[in-house]
């Protein structure tokens, strides 16, 4: 915990901007809480990644490397990335489903991104790409990811699926609903 408050000390040291200004309408107190929430959301979400892996490997999938190169050099990092030997799977996952217009936007720009190059890569394999979100109880832009993973769909046809899951439904989808309830057990 010392590292981390004299990191974050140097930052506001160095960067005094971020946290005060005329155009700031918080508080530099409630802005520098609000740097501390993201920060510790943004570590439960790579924790929980690294937790569906676990998962992952426990249920017998193949663990694949996460970053991949596109054709033009960009590099590509997944959430997950996965066989069964039949399947590559891919996951794209977010704790909630609560952003705005712009970000919805750039999420399923990034999603398409990620099929395309597996597809490239992989065409004459299955490719299920699933689009999941941690938290059910928040699903402010279900019906516009629908729509959008409808797109794809319809472009990729046969040998793509494409799934958007929320909460227990990916753990029903990979057969293993047990999982979904030990995951709430620890958070409670």
């Amino acid at each position: 915990m010392k590292v981390r408050k004299e990191s974050f000390l140097k930052k506001i040291a160095e960067h005094p901007e971020r946290f005060i200004g005329l155009f700031r309408p918080s508080k530099p107190g409630t802005k520098i809480l609000q740097h501390l929430l993201q920060s510790y959301e943004i570590r439960f979400g790579d924790a929980f990644e690294e937790l569906i892996e676990e998962i992952l490997k426990d249920l017998g999938y193949e663990i694949l490397p996460k970053n991949i190169t596109t054709a033009n050099g960009e590099r590509l990092s997944l959430d997950q990335f996965f066989t069964d030997g039949r399947t590559y799977y891919f996951i794209e996952q977010k704790i909630r489903d609560d952003h705005d217009s712009s970000k919805k936007r750039g999420q399923v720009a990034n999603f398409k991104a990620k099929l395309e190059e597996i597809f490239r890569q992989y065409k004459k394999s299955n490719i299920s790409g699933i689009i999941y979100f941690i938290d059910p109880d928040l699903m402010k832009n279900k019906i516009f990811y629908e729509n959008e993973l409808e797109r794809l769909r319809e472009y990729y046809g046969d040998g793509v699926s494409l799934y958007l899951f929320y909460g227990k439904e990916l753990f029903d989808f990979l057969k293993a609903p047990q999982y979904w309830e030990n995951l709430l057990d620890y958070l409670k």
